[in-house]
C-alpha cells in the first residue's frame, strides 16, 4: 500500500501516473467478445481468470479493474471483485463459500435481504443458519461455535439498531475454530479498515457512499488473503456475476469525493443525532459515536469516524401513525429506500426490524435519519417543524405490522437494503 495519506490516495487509485499522458479518469470500456491474433493466445490468457486480464466482457474491463484496485486501497486489502449490488456482495461469497452440512452464524440484527437469503436460499442447499445476540460476549461465542460452523457473519453497525459489535474478538475467536468472518462494512466506509481487526472478506453495498449520488447499483467483495481471492473469483465467475461498466465509471468518479462528503456527512449527522437527544420527543439516539448507542466503546476502540446514517427511538407516548405522520410533513428529508447519497432520507423503521432472538425491544417507535449535504441547520428547523407535528398526534391505536413492512415487499418484491 502507498504510504501516502487517505485523501491523495483516494485521488490516485485506479489511474495511470499523474504525469503520464492522456485524460485525468479512466476511460470507460463496454466490450463482450475480446479477440486474440491467435489460438495460442487466448489459451495462454485464459488461465489468468485471477488475474485482472481482459478476457471476456464476463471477466472485467479496464473500467472494472481500476474501481477494483481503487475500493481495494480503500479497504485495506489486496483483492476486490465487483459485483452487480450491494446484495450481491453479500450472497456470492457465501454461495462460494458455503456448502451442505455447513453452518454460519448470524447477528440478530443483520440486514432484512441477507437473513432472509440464509432462511430461504441457504437453507435449500443444506447450509444451517443459526442467529446470535450481535453484543455476543466471547464465553458465549466459543459455546455456539462447532465443527461446522463456517463462517461467522458481521455487521458493524446493525441494520437499523446501530450495535457496534467487538468484531475483534469476533474474529480472534472465530478463526481459533478455523472458521472465517465475512463482514459487512458498508457504514464504516474509510472508517473501519476490515482486515485490521482480523476479517477476513469485507462486503461493500457500493451504491451507498463510493457512488454517491443515488444513481447506481453496485457491490464490491474484497479480501487480504490469495486463498480467499482465489475462491472467491473462482465462485463469482461460476455464478455469472457481472456489474455494468457504465456503474462501475460512474462509482469510480463519486469515489473521488468521498473523503470530503463523508466528513462533511459525518458532521451534519453528529450534529443532528447530538440536538435529537436533548429533545423531550426522543427517548435514545442510536449513533455509535454516541454514549447512548449499544457498543460505543468498540467503536471509538476501532472506528476513526462515523458517517451519516443513525436511528432514533421516541418516547413511547408516540405511535407508528404518529412518526408517519411526522416523516410525511418534513420538507427536506425524502422518504425512499438507500442511504449514502448527497441527499437527506426519514424512514419510519419499526416493523421492518426482525428478530429471532430477544435482542429487539426498544420501547419506543423508531426513525432513521440518512444526512445528506444540506445545510445543518435548514435540516434541524424542517426536524423541529416534524416534531410538532409529531407532538400533535393523539396515541389512540398501534398499527400492526403489515402496515408499513408488506408496502415495503410489494413495492421492491423483497425487502431493500434500506
Amino acid at each position: 500500500m502507498s504510504t501516502n495519506r487517505f485523501e491523495t490516495r483516494l485521488g490516485l487509485s485506479g489511474r495511470r501516473p499523474v504525469k503520464s499522458h492522456g485524460y485525468v479518469n479512466p476511460k470507460l470500456v463496454r466490450g463482450s467478445t475480446v479477440l486474440y491474433p491467435n489460438c495460442a493466445d487466448r489459451r495462454e490468457i485464459g488461465k489468468r481468470r485471477l488475474e485482472q486480464a481482459e478476457i471476456y466482457g464476463l471477466y472485467g474491463t479496464e473500467t472494472h479493474f481500476a474501481l477494483e484496485s481503487m475500493i481495494a486501497e480503500i479497504e485495506g486489502g489486496t483483492h476486490c471483485q465487483i459485483v452487480s449490488s450491494g446484495l450481491a456482495a453479500i450472497t456470492v461469497p457465501l454461495l462460494a463459500y458455503l456448502k451442505a452440512g455447513d453452518r454460519i452464524l448470524v447477528p440478530d440484527s443483520v440486514y432484512g435481504p441477507t437473513r432472509r437469503f440464509c432462511d430461504a436460499t441457504l437453507s435449500k442447499f443444506g447450509v444451517t443458519t443459526t442467529y446470535y445476540d450481535p453484543m455476543i460476549v466471547e464465553r458465549d461465542l466459543r459455546a455456539m461455535l462447532t465443527a461446522e460452523a463456517k463462517v461467522v457473519f458481521v455487521e458493524s453497525p446493525g441494520s437499523h439498531t446501530f450495535e457496534v459489535q467487538d468484531v475483534p474478538m469476533i474474529c480472534r475467536v472465530t478463526h481459533d475454530f478455523g472458521g472465517k468472518v465475512f463482514m459487512d462494512n458498508t457504514w464504516g466506509i474509510r472508517n473501519f479498515i476490515p482486515f485490521s481487526h482480523g476479517v477476513d472478506v469485507s462486503i461493500q453495498a457500493l451504491t451507498k457512499y463510493i457512488g454517491g449520488h443515488s444513481d447506481i447499483i453496485l457491490g464490491a467483495i474484497t479480501v487480504a488473503s490469495e486463498e480467499d481471492w482465489s475462491w472467491l473469483r473462482a465462485g463469482a465467475l461460476d455464478l455469472g456475476q457481472y456489474a455494468s461498466p457504465d456503474d462501475c465509471w460512474l462509482a469510480l468518479r463519486g469515489a473521488r469525493t468521498l473523503n470530503v462528503r463523508l466528513d462533511a456527512q459525518e458532521a451534519n449527522a453528529l450534529r443532528i443525532a447530538e440536538w435529537m437527544s436533548t429533545r423531550p420527543e426522543v427517548q435514545k439516539v442510536l449513533h455509535p459515536a454516541l454514549p447512548s448507542c449499544v457498543g460505543h466503546e468498540f467503536w471509538k476502540r476501532d472506528f476513526s469516524g462515523s458517517c451519516g446514517l443513525f436511528g432514533v427511538v421516541f418516547q413511547p407516548d408516540f405511535d407508528y401513525q404518529a412518526v408517519v405522520a411526522m416523516v410525511d410533513s418534513l420538507q427536506l428529508f425524502g422518504i425512499g429506500a438507500s442511504w449514502g447519497g448527497y441527499e437527506s432520507l426519514a424512514l419510519p423503521t419499526s416493523f421492518t426490524i426482525t428478530r429471532s432472538r430477544n435482542t429487539g425491544e426498544f420501547g419506543g417507535e423508531m426513525l432513521r435519519l440518512q444526512i445528506g449535504l444540506e445545510h445543518v441547520e435548514d435540516l434541524i428547523d424542517d426536524l423541529v417543524a416534524g416534531l410538532a407535528v409529531l407532538r400533535s398526534q393523539q396515541r389512540t391505536h398501534v398499527a400492526s405490522a403489515p402496515c408499513f413492512a408488506d408496502e415495503m415487499l410489494d413495492l421492491y418484491g423483497n425487502e431493500p437494503k434500506i
